[in-house]
């Protein structure tokens, strides 16, 4: 491909690229890029959020260029502040080694090993001392800092900002200058930390990364974005069924944008799927079915992906039960005349989490008892072997009684 052919491709997709002109004058050397990522091992599992970055790196990988893939293991110490209304509370070191290994475990699912330089951030900042970052610190002013915006807002509403904080978006910064990136990717909530990253270029004499920003995913509710924190993800490791499941359950809205993103599915026939959509030739629950295939096809296999699909159609579309669900055992004693109160039945099988979870789910009659819708929080329930009980639309245990 040509520059304007590379650049044609790298745009799509994407939110915002900042020293786009920059990119094209490197691109024209013919020169491989270094293109960094920087991932803090947070939570331990990928979800689809994550990935809209990853297949663009991908992307990049197949161009030629190498992937600098950075843990944050240091800055996992202190913390992102990202969007953050809070400080948050730092991680402890074993808690970062678990998340990192898991993360470089999922990361290949999409990555290309042999175009991926896996680096931890704590092998330059471990050695630096009070002085090494009092320098650092003088390369930045407060003022500057304080334009990013989690920043003002919580000055202004009076909530507490730790001074370590503030350092956060310097040593993401001096992770670009120490691995001389000359591309970074980001989601929208990053930007900032990357043009500190290219402030700090500038002032060691690089040349600065340019920063292409991918847009933030909305997750299962369709209003705030993919976080495991909000109970709102879709993670890449979990089950054909569930993963499918789930992404039936997206708001229309989103399913474009999914497609998107998160699907290598042309542009031209994406095109063709939206204006067929929208003039009523294509249903939305058929066009939702193809995206929840597809992305199950992707992290599973083609054929997980069938039988994901025949399980949903068999239990959403046919009222069928699920062909196999997991046994929960009780003891014949807990129950009065072979009856159990629905609430404390819901409670010792771990469909609920709590008893007022319980109610909360009778309330909205998301509860059956072999198939029988039931609302009533104070009913004692009949229970043999075999009863199944159901909560929502994808949770399902089968008793099994016994003596003890």
């Amino acid at each position: 491909m040509n520059v304007n052919q590379s650049l044609a491709l790298i745009r799509q997709g994407t939110a915002e690229i900042i020293g786009e002109a920059e990119l094209a004058a490197k691109l024209k050397t013919g020169k491989l890029l270094k293109v960094k990522y920087g991932a803090d091992p947070s939570a331990p599992d990928l979800h689809l959020g994550h990935t809209v970055v990853l297949r663009k790196l991908r992307q990049l990988q197949e161009m030629g260029h190498t992937v600098q893939f950075l843990i944050g293991d240091f800055t996992s110490l202190i913390g992102d502040p990202s969007g953050r209304s809070a400080t948050r509370p730092p991680m402890t070191p074993e808690e970062i080694q678990v998340n990192a290994q898991t993360y470089q475990d999922q990361v290949f699912k999409i990555l290309l090993p042999e175009k991926t330089e896996v680096v931890f951030n704590s092998r330059w900042c471990q050695p630096m001392n009070f002085s090494d970052v009092i320098r650092l610190a003088g390369r930045y002013t407060v003022a500057r800092i304080m334009e990013r915006d989690d920043f003002q807002k919580r000055y202004q509403a009076g909530r507490p900002i730790g001074l370590h904080e503030l350092l956060y978006p310097l040593i993401q910064g001096y992770d670009s200058v120490v691995l001389r990136s000359d591309l970074e990717l980001c989601g929208t909530d990053q930007i900032f930390n990357c043009l500190v990253a290219r402030a700090l270029q500038v002032d060691d004499g690089q040349e600065p990364e340019a920063i292409i920003a991918m847009p933030l995913l909305e997750g299962l509710d369709g209003v705030n974005k993919m976080s495991k924190s909000l109970g709102n993800t879709i993670g890449i490791t979990e089950t054909a069924q569930d993963i499918y499941g789930k992404v039936m359950s997206i708001p229309d809205e989103l399913m474009m944008k999914y497609f998107e993103l998160l699907t290598d599915i042309p542009v031209d026939e994406l095109k063709k799927m939206l204006l067929d959509w929208e003039s009523g030739q294509l249903h939305p629950r058929k066009l939702k079915a193809r995206l929840a295939h597809t992305l199950v096809a992707q992290y599973h296999t083609l054929q997980a992906a069938n039988q994901a699909e025949q399980e949903f159609d068999r239990i959403f579309t046919n009222s069928e039960l699920p062909r196999e669900i997991p046994e929960k055992v009780l003891a014949r004693t807990i129950l009065h005349d072979g009856k159990l109160w629905i609430v404390r039945l819901l409670h010792d099988t771990g469909l609920v989490s709590s008893k007022s979870e319980a109610q909360r789910m009778l309330r909205q009659g998301a509860v059956q008892v072999n198939q029988q819708k039931i609302k009533d929080a104070e009913l004692d329930v009949p229970i043999t072997d075999g009863t199944v009980i159901q909560v929502g639309k994808r949770k399902f245990v089968k008793i099994k009684l016994t003596s003890g």
